[in-house]
């Protein structure tokens, strides 16, 4: 798993589930939340039975729900966002095969062993595994797809201060050494083997996702030639991509669809399938497509749920996604020659009193209840529940409640004017900008209620040029810095390994509000520390950190979502489960029964 943005897959609580990005340990799941939110009942499946005979061959065809365009960055040291891991699915695998609680394992493209008292972790890759155009993998091919990150050329995202643990990687970043003195390939470059060296181990180093090693590998024969700067816009990157997953790309309709045929020189079982295809559908038309059977595989809205749930001939499978929703404050700006957040003291949303004010004014439960039908749900936290062990379940959040966000706004100096809005600290008329993404026409029902809100406590609320903005665009902003953007909503597909620091440390390009105080570094560092192989004062650790970002409110929870997809019932082998085949890829095992989709 990685941690990226959701954005063009997601409609106000809808994730689409076919990189897996949903979990569960057992074969259907159900949610009862109380401390998150209103009380709801809702229970899905997450595999879909299907015991008929396999058909030879067969088409698997998937929608992808996006209000635009996929950006067409196959390369996973590269993309962005969740539109293009989706449209990688099939050919993309990881280095590493876990198992349901998400532990690396034994048996994958890669095997991983760990040595604590050497600090190294040392990578043996299959031999048996090859690229799409019939070459090996190797050790190059892992020690490039750092070099992709770490090169300031590429400007990849993937570059985080938790991959900083390994020896050698800030120096080639920064242009002190044209290698990375911690990675060494005992065997060359060809060989099998790549030992990596740590500065220190961390606790969460046994689990996939936990950001201090990278999973994948890209092509060093293919890519070689090509300068760093030119390779996120490559045609070897943006039309021809290598996978050494059990299918491989062979059409694309740029940022509209693909289409993958099967890998013949892939190591595993031999795919199933005689093509899949993945073709962007808008949240608009998507209810009638899955009501007239047009893809196999299809996310379905929350807000869309009950107008197709009784559609003959698809099982809904549905599973708590390891995401979240949150309102973000911009307080500062990132610094690319420090690679580090530069927090703003002065900034105007700099002020825990007005950002809680904000949280508090938002009736989040009533909104779910209206729009979504309990299938979203208020979080507390920015730990998903999924991680029972770390989530604090003890902790409020910001339930409703427009009393107390009064309060803190007449405390802190915010007066109403005659207009009933509210002036700053200085007595000059204060306009907040919010930006956010487009999804579909009840996203724009809910965005427009908390305006109405926020107006309640006489807070002036805007959004970013008068309306939602198109995904890409939106996260480019993000990204950016765009000026006119006070706070933001938006979405994390988090890691399988529930630490923070990808997302919100000093040197985090995701993180986007761009806070950067000592006091959550200090925390931060605590729960990746040594003393944290303590599992019990790493749960401490957790809840210390959640705790002093609900107090600051530099990022406020807002809901999490019941990730729900329809399924054809010829569809065989597909799973929202974790573990198994589905660890490496998701397509690994999916097989059709019949030629053409059922309809009864």
């Amino acid at each position: 798993m990685k941690k990226t943005t959701v954005a063009g897959l997601v409609t106000l609580g809808s994730v689409l589930a076919i990189t897996l990005t949903a979990c569960g340990n057992s074969n259907s799941s159900s949610s009862s939340s109380s401390s998150t939110g209103t009380t709801t009942k809702v229970s899905f499946p997450n595999t879909l039975k299907n015991d008929k005979p396999t058909v030879d061959g067969g088409t698997l065809s998937v929608g992808m729900v996006s209000a635009g365009p996929f950006k067409g960055i196959f390369n996973e040291e590269l993309y962005g966002d969740t539109s293009d891991v989706t449209v990688m699915g099939p050919g993309s695998e990881s280095l590493f095969k876990t198992d349901k609680n998400f532990k690396i394992i034994y048996g994958g493209p890669a095997d991983l062993k760990l040595d604590n008292s050497a600090k190294t972790a040392t990578i043996t890759i299959n031999p048996k595994v090859k690229w799409s155009d019939g070459q090996p993998l190797t050790a190059d091919d892992i020690v490039y797809a750092y070099k992709i990150i770490a090169n300031k050329a590429t400007q990849s995202q993937r570059y985080t201060d938790s991959l900083q643990d390994i020896v050698g990687l800030s120096e080639y970043r920064n242009g002190k050494s044209d290698q990375i003195s911690g990675i060494q390939t005992p065997d060359g470059g060809t060989g099998k083997k790549v030992i990596i060296h740590f500065k220190q181990m961390k606790p969460g180093m046994t689990q996939s996702g936990n950001g201090y090693f990278w999973e994948n590998a890209a092509p060093y024969h293919y890519l070689k030639d090509v300068s760093f700067k030119a390779l996120p816009s490559s045609d070897k990157i943006r039309k021809n991509p290598l996978f050494f997953g059990p299918y491989k790309l062979s059409k694309l309709v740029s940022g509209q669809s693909v289409e993958y045929v099967p890998n013949t020189y892939y190591y595993g079982p031999k795919p199933q399938l005689s093509k899949i295809t993945i073709e962007v559908v808008s949240p608009q038309t998507a209810p009638t497509a899955i009501k007239n059977h047009k893809y196999d595989i299809v996310s379905v809205q929350n807000s869309a749920y009950q107008n197709v749930k009784n559609t003959k001939g698809v099982t809904f499978l549905g599973q708590k996604g390891l995401s979240y929703f949150y309102l973000g404050f911009k307080v500062g700006k990132w610094n690319a020659a420090k690679n580090e957040n530069i927090e703003d003291k002065n900034s105007k949303m700099n002020d825990p009193a007005l950002r809680q004010a904000i949280a508090y004014a938002m009736n989040i439960d009533q909104v779910d209840q209206k729009f979504y039908q309990g299938l979203n749900y208020r979080i507390n936290t920015l730990i998903p529940d999924t991680f029972s062990k770390f989530y604090d379940k003890s902790a409020k959040g910001f339930p409703y409640d427009l009393k107390k966000a009064e309060s803190l706004l007449d405390k802190a100096g915010y007066k109403k004017g005659k207009d009933g809005y509210r002036t700053d600290k200085n007595g000059k008329k204060l306009t907040i900008t919010l930006a956010t993404y487009q999804a579909d026409s009840t996203k724009e029902a809910a965005i427009k209620n908390y305006i109405q809100q926020w107006k309640k406590i006489g807070l002036r609320v805007e959004l970013l040029n008068g309306r939602l903005t198109e995904p890409n665009s939106f996260y480019e902003k993000l990204d950016s810095d765009a000026k006119g953007i006070d706070m933001f909503m938006a979405g994390w597909s988090v890691s399988s390994e529930p630490s923070p620091n990808d997302l919100y440390a000093p040197q985090a390009p995701f993180n986007y509000t761009r806070m950067n105080t000592p006091e959550q570094t200090k925390l931060l560092k605590d729960i990746d520390s040594t003393a944290s192989f303590n599992e019990a004062h790493r749960i401490q650790a957790f809840k210390k950190w959640q705790e002093y970002m609900n107090k600051e409110a530099y990022v406020v929870p807002m809901y999490n979502a019941w990730s729900i997809t329809a399924v054809n019932n010829r569809v065989k082998g597909y799973t929202l489960q974790y573990g198994g085949d589905t660890s490496t890829n998701g397509y690994r095992g999916v097989s059709v029964t019949a030629k053409a989709p059922i309809t009864k």
